[in-house]
This record gives C-alpha cells, sequence and structure tokens, in this order.
C-alpha cells in the first residue's frame, strides 16, 4: 500500500494554482528556537520560482519568528485528503488589509498526497499494547540551559497520519497541557523500529473511571523536511495495518457469533 502520491509533470502547478484560484486556508510549521510553531497561511501568488503566502491574523496572535532560508512545511486540506510539500523562506513583503505579511517561498520540488482514509483514526488492535513515551523541554533555550526533559508512559489508544490519542495516568502525568507541543516514541508493531515526531496538545480529557488522563495531540512538522514525510509514510502504513487488523478480529467474532 503507497497513500503518499506523487503528482506528475505540470500537476503540482496546478494543483498549486487551484489553491490559489479557491483561496484556500493552509497550515505552515517551521522550527523557531528548537520547538515546532504553526502558522494559517493563504496561498496567493505563483511564479516561475516563487510563491507567495500570506499570514492569516489571529485573534490571539502569536509572534512569528521566521527568517530568511529557513525551511518550512506546507500542508493543505483538499478533496482527496491532503496536499504536503517543504519550502524554503526568500524573503518578505507586507500584508494588506485583514492578512498579516507576505511571506516569498521557492517553489517546491514536490508535493505529495495522502488519502484522506489515512486520516480516520482506527483504534489500536485488542492483540497488541502500545506504549508511548511522551516528553517535552521545560526552561530556557537560550544556551545550554535546558532542564532535564520532562517525560511520561502512557497508552495509545488510537492513531491516524494526522493524530493520536494516548491515555496516562493520573499519578504519572507531569505538567503537561493543551497547546504544548511534545516528542512521541513508540513501537507500532512488534519487532518493528520506533516511531519518533513532534505533536501539540489539542485537548485533555479525564477517562471513564477518573484513573487517567486521555490526551489528544495533532502530529506535526512531517511535511517540513524528506525524512518527516517518510515518518508519515510509515504512519499511513501503520494506519492500515491497523485497520486490518481490527477488521480481521471482527470477522472472526462473528464467525464465532454464527456457531
Amino acid at each position: 500500500m503507497n497513500d503518499l502520491i506523487v503528482p506528475r509533470g505540470a500537476e503540482p502547478r496546478k494543483l498549486l494554482q487551484s489553491f490559489i484560484d479557491e483561496d484556500i486556508c493552509a497550515i505552515m510549521t517551521y522550527l523557531s528556537k528548537g520547538k515546532w510553531h504553526v502558522a494559517r497561511v493563504v496561498l496567493k501568488q505563483m511564479g516561475a520560482s516563487r510563491l507567495h503566502v500570506q499570514l492569516i491574523k489571529e485573534h490571539r496572535p502569536h509572534p512569528v519568528n521566521i527568517q530568511a532560508n529557513q525551511p518550512v512545511g506546507i500542508s493543505v486540506k483538499y478533496r482527496y485528503g491532503k496536499v504536503v510539500f517543504d519550502s524554503t523562506v526568500l524573503g518578505f513583503e507586507p500584508g494588506p488589509g485583514e492578512l498579516g505579511g507576505t511571506i516569498v517561498l521557492s517553489m517546491p520540488d514536490r508535493v505529495e498526497i495522502i488519502q484522506r482514509r489515512s486520516y480516520f483514526r482506527v483504534n489500536v488492535p485488542n492483540s497488541l499494547k502500545v506504549l508511548v513515551t511522551v516528553w517535552h523541554r521545560k526552561g530556557s533555550d537560550k544556551g545550554h540551559s535546558i532542564e532535564t526533559q520532562k517525560y511520561l508512559q502512557g497508552k495509545l489508544i488510537d492513531l491516524s497520519a494526522g493524530g493520536l490519542q494516548v491515555v496516562v495516568n493520573n499519578s504519572d502525568q507531569p505538567d503537561f497541557k493543551k497547546g504544548q507541543f511534545v516528542t512521541l516514541r513508540f513501537t507500532p508493531m512488534p519487532y518493528e523500529q520506533p516511531l519518533m515526531f513532534s505533536a501539540q496538545i489539542r485537548n485533555t480529557l479525564s477517562t471513564a473511571d477518573d484513573k487517567g488522563n486521555c490526551l489528544g495531540m495533532q502530529i506535526v512538522g512531517l511535511e517540513a523536511s524528506a525524512e518527516g514525510r517518510e515518518t508519515l509514510q510509515r504512519l499511513c502504513d501503520v494506519v492500515e495495518q491497523y485497520y486490518q487488523l481490527n477488521q480481521s478480529g471482527a470477522k472472526q467474532c462473528d464467525v464465532k457469533a454464527a456457531k
């Protein structure tokens, strides 16, 4: 199975032009001082070697600490799934009206399409217990004064190419909170190489028995590099594996019930 599709020939430019024509919002991810950040942008203009995107002003704006020659990732939800690509910041221009400033990016060498089904959440099969290590940095980013990383270990509940849920015990939970960026590491199937990536905590909910918390997280940054997109491909494959295992388990239960 291959959920990452690479359009051929002139198709990438046609895709980008359709985003411009339809004024579609995109998400830009980038690293600043060792931390991932996200910003909403609109693709506005395309040239032979440049792509202009405008920042969308938020009600509670955060500073966009982005520099020339910095790599960024762009993701766009569009019809059959999500289009992702990486680019490099070439420069900046002032933006009109309600929009923020304009960022001039290099035209991407290639774009990739992730099919919609990879973004449907699938439960971890009952036959698997997948432990997830979650950690974040705490302290100053200046020099080498970052404190020892705080971490916890939880249980993976569900997964998609865009996010996941992890349950942790109340007694084990450090000061993780909504909006925080964390790093995760887990082995999706026995004897496989572990996956590691960054995510943002979107919500925290108590479990039904009040003994733990469920952290809902959105995966970030994978579209910003070739290595990240390899991880994204693996996530797509794991989602399909979990789906097939769940389907097999359901069929076995149906057979047993019919006997």
